[in-house]
C-alpha cells in the first residue's frame, strides 16, 4: 500500500467491504457521490440497506475514526443517502454504520470496529 491518503482510504474501503461481505452483506455501490456528499459503501443485507462511512487510520494518528465522523459529516451522509433513496426504491430499512480501521506500523490491519446504527 502506498503512503498517501487516497491509497490508504481505498485500502480501508476494500477491507470494510470484505468485512461486511463475510457477515452476509452485499456491495451495492462504492463511493456514491453527489454534490451533497459522498457515501463510501452502500451494502445490502436481509433487513437493512447500510450507508457506511469508512475511516482508516494509520498507526500514530491523533484522531480516532469515531471522532472523525462529527455532526457536519453526518449531515452530509444523510443528505447523500436521501438523494440515493430518492432514485432507488427499496423495501429495506436504511441504516448508517461506521467502520473504523486501524493500521499497524507495517501497514497491515491492526483493528476493525463496526459501529452499527451509528447515528
Amino acid at each position: 500500500m502506498a503512503n498517501n491518503k487516497k491509497d490508504t482510504g481505498d485500502f480501508g474501503e476494500r477491507a470494510a467491504a470484505d468485512y461486511l461481505a463475510y457477515r452476509g452483506y452485499t456491495v451495492v455501490t462504492r463511493n456514491f457521490r453527489t454534490r451533497l456528499g459522498e457515501i463510501d459503501l452502500i451494502m445490502r443485507g436481509e433487513k437493512y440497506l447500510l450507508f457506511v462511512e469508512v475511516k482508516t487510520r494509520r498507526a500514530g494518528s491523533m484522531v480516532s475514526g469515531e471522532e472523525a465522523v462529527g455532526y457536519h459529516k453526518q449531515q452530509r451522509l444523510r443528505a447523500a443517502a436521501e438523494y440515493y433513496l430518492a432514485g432507488h426504491s427499496t423495501a429495506l430499512q436504511p441504516r448508517f454504520d461506521v467502520i473504523c480501521i486501524d493500521l499497524g506500523y507495517n501497514g497491515s490491519i491492526a483493528d476493525i470496529r463496526w459501529i452499527e446504527n451509528a447515528f
